[in-house]
């Protein structure tokens, strides 16, 4: 049994980057907060996404560019060696996993943190089952936080369960890379470790329920990636399903049903009904955890699979915010923190006045998958923009074409979505070496909604990646 409710300013449920951030301002600006979680302080990001995984990512990318040496300086020998990887990710970006130093970031503060699962339990009302056992209880005299994020999903597939699977987070623990693996999933996560892990040696399959490669992407992105990985020895399975799994000492064993064109080549031989390796990855999305938070408490009705209902301050219903994946907007670390940074706002103006600091505009949400070639993306595609009935035009230039893409024999391509009507961008692509920082100029462009013709204006230096934007532009039509 609980016993009465203890009577604080906020509670923040879930600590990860923008629980955490919000809940560390609001504590510093002198209100009593709580922040509750069950796992890391922090959340996925630094422990399992965004940090290691490109820590790794740029261990391998240094594979790969010193075995383009031959075509461009010389001569060189490659031998990798994973476990520098593996030890740099765990003792420069995780600590071993361990969260002390963002717990104590957070309680020096004057935050207080409580080790649990929160639900809530009332409006404003928050109760946490302890990792210790115990239970507590906290109503917030100005706002409940939701920040719940979301779980590596693993499909219900024959046989899968109680195998010793990899997911994003077991993959980023490995202290060696296997000889083998079979990715399924050919979205972002899968995308970036199946490269990473080719690039160390191990020998990579990736199955793809759908026809493309990322498919939130452009279509010219999914077919220049494919290519790619094809050409690093990545083997690509398209509208491939897996029937079921089985492990032995041996490994993984995967059965497939392989649907046409499942390699996406021209010269496709026969479907593969069986494959078998040291390790499997699953990578086929995320889970969301809003459905443990008991949304019905606090009088909130949810369909238990979209993004509920909110205002521009992500308010739910009175005093009661959603951030983060569990908003809807985009399940990437810097709309949390977006997120947090306005919500916060809203609470310290309705404490202390004074003015808040806006209300949540999603039309510009930046995106980057970090596979080489790095895929920059803002907005809306070409395809959602036409299926949203704008008069859509389109401009396109390969990077090969610019002076910088040639001095580096680089792959890639600039991609502008205009709704013609309003003569400024909806949405844009930047597809090459240093995609995603190319790309802060176009997510500039839609988010400030500068005129095209503003843009044709402007003096693109010479020579750099960002010049292609130039080019793009002209071609529109």
């Amino acid at each position: 049994m609980t016993g009465p409710a203890e009577t604080v300013d906020v509670v923040v449920v879930g600590m990860g980057p923008g629980g955490e951030s919000l809940a560390g301002e609001l504590a510093a600006a002198g209100l009593s907060v709580v922040g509750v979680e069950s796992r890391l302080v922090g959340g996925e990001c630094p422990y399992y996404g965004c940090i290691p995984s490109k820590m790794l990512i740029r261990a391998a990318g240094t594979l790969a560019e010193a075995r383009r040496v031959p075509g461009l300086a010389g001569q060189a020998t490659v031998e990798p060696d994973f476990s520098v990887a593996a030890r740099r990710i765990r003792e420069e970006a995780t600590d071993n996993w361990d969260d002390a130093v963002a717990a104590k970031r957070f309680t020096d503060k004057g935050g207080r943190l409580v080790r649990g699962t929160g639900r809530l339990s009332g409006p404003r009302q928050v109760t946490v089952a302890g990792n210790d056992g115990g239970e507590s209880t906290f109503s917030a005299r100005l706002a409940v936080v939701l920040n719940p994020g979301t779980n590596p999903a693993v499909p219900p597939i024959p046989g899968l369960a109680g195998t010793p699977l990899w997911t994003n987070r077991e993959a980023l623990r490995a202290e060696a890379a296997p000889e083998s693996l079979i990715v399924l999933g050919g979205g972002p996560v899968g995308a970036e470790l199946a490269q990473a892990f080719a690039r160390f040696g191990t020998h990579v399959t990736v199955v793809a329920r759908g026809p493309r490669l990322v498919p939130r992407e452009e279509p010219e992105a999914s077919e220049l990636l494919a290519d790619v990985f094809r050409r690093e020895g990545i083997d690509v399975l398209l509208n491939t399903s897996t029937t079921s799994v089985s492990h032995s000492a041996a490994g993984f064993s995967v059965e497939l049903a392989t649907g046409p064109d499942s390699t996406g080549a021209d010269d496709a031989g026969p479907a593969v009904a069986r494959l078998a390796a040291e390790q499997l990855l699953v990578a086929t999305g995320r889970s969301s955890t809003l459905g443990t938070l008991d949304l019905a408490a606090a009088g909130v009705a949810w369909d238990g699979k979209n993004a509920p209902a909110l205002d521009g301050h992500l308010q739910v219903a009175d005093g009661l915010h959603l951030i983060g994946d569990a908003a809807g907007a985009g399940a990437f670390t810097h709309m949390s923190m977006y997120h947090a940074n306005i919500v916060a706002g809203k609470i310290l103006a309705q404490h202390f006045g004074g003015p808040d600091r806006g209300t949540t505009d999603s039309r510009a949400v930046p995106r980057v998958t970090f596979t080489d070639p790095e895929m920059g993306a803002v907005g809306m595609t070409e395809r959602q923009a036409r299926d949203a009935g704008l008069h859509v035009r389109t401009g396109f230039t390969s990077l090969a074409d610019s002076s910088r893409g040639w001095i580096h024999q680089a792959r890639g391509f600039i991609k502008l979505v205009e709704d013609a009507d309003s003569g400024t961008l909806v949405g844009a692509a930047a597809v090459g070496p240093s995609g995603g920082e190319v790309l802060s100029m176009l997510a500039l462009a839609v988010h400030a909604r500068v005129p095209v013709d503003t843009l044709r204006t402007m003096i693109y230096a010479y020579p750099t990646f960002h010049r292609a934007v130039e080019s793009a532009l002209a071609d529109l039509h």
